[in-house]
């Protein structure tokens, strides 16, 4: 497990590609939590947007997750414990203001960057609806 890469997955980077040809400028894995470390794969932190391109495999797709036979309990284990660490990521980010999207890895870049543009577009307009603070008279 060592040798699985953890960030910057050609799933990830074709996003990135996407996203950037669109004109969009994000930063790369970046600690949207610092205590217990969460990262997000593409984040607009001024926005509170976080987007994770997650594996088939390694965050039990609906679809395509498949279950080893061999060591079939710790992978299990393994598997089911990602599960709740994205769930508890997602559900401390949203209670802190956040936005979040989850991309699993066979989704086409092409489809995937709309619906982060389409996220990116409606934290513009609410950022956009907040009342601006007046300034003090002097």
């Amino acid at each position: 497990m060592a040798n699985v890469r953890q960030h910057g997955t050609e799933p990830e980077a074709a996003l990135r590609r996407e996203l950037f040809r669109s004109g969009l400028r994000y930063r790369v894995n970046y600690a949207v939590i610092k205590q217990p470390r969460r990262v997000a794969d593409i984040a607009f932190p001024r926005l509170k947007v976080a987007v994770f391109v997650d594996g088939c495999f390694w965050h039990g797709c609906p679809v395509h997750a498949t279950w080893p036979k061999k060591n079939a309990e710790f992978w299990r284990q393994k598997i089911e414990a990602n599960r709740l660490r994205d769930a508890d990521t997602t559900a401390r980010l949203r209670d802190d203001g956040w936005m979040v999207l989850r991309i699993w890895e066979h989704e086409l870049p092409s489809e995937a960057s709309k619906s982060v543009i389409e996220l990116i577009s409606v934290a513009r307009s609410s950022l956009r609806e907040v009342p601006a603070t007046p300034h003090p008279k002097k």
